[in-house]
């Protein structure tokens, strides 16, 4: 079955920058909207961003995160990035990637993301 590969996570300092990429095993024909989730110790999972059209659509962020993230996919359909910039403690999680096709949908493994200095 499909299977989404994240990366591009690790440790910044508050200010930095990272740019997360989630692959999917083989290319998805009619996405519908692709995601960025993330979860924090303690806390519940929050939508952190999401793209439709398989990635040239419509964007929306979570409050926290506007003018600092940007998501975007590739012209495949194969791959989600969010590129985020004048990183937070606050941002601080694990991110999952999602991508919502009209058959099924699917998950990434996760990547730690830790600002901290």
């Amino acid at each position: 079955q499909v299977q989404l590969v994240e990366s591009g996570g690790g440790l910044v300092q508050p200010g930095g920058s990272l740019r997360l990429s989630c692959t999917a095993s083989e290319s998805l024909n009619d996405i519908y909207a692709m995601s960025w989730y993330r979860r924090a110790p303690g806390k519940h999972r929050v939508l952190v961003a999401v793209v439709t059209s398989g990635g040239s659509g419509t964007t929306t962020y979570e409050d926290s995160v506007k003018g600092r993230f940007t998501i975007s996919g590739d012209n495949a359909q194969k791959t989600v990035y969010l590129q985020m910039n004048r990183l937070k403690p606050e941002d601080t999680g694990v991110y999952y990637c999602h991508m919502r096709t009209d058959d099924d949908d699917y998950w990434g493994q996760g990547t730690q993301v830790t600002v901290s200095s």
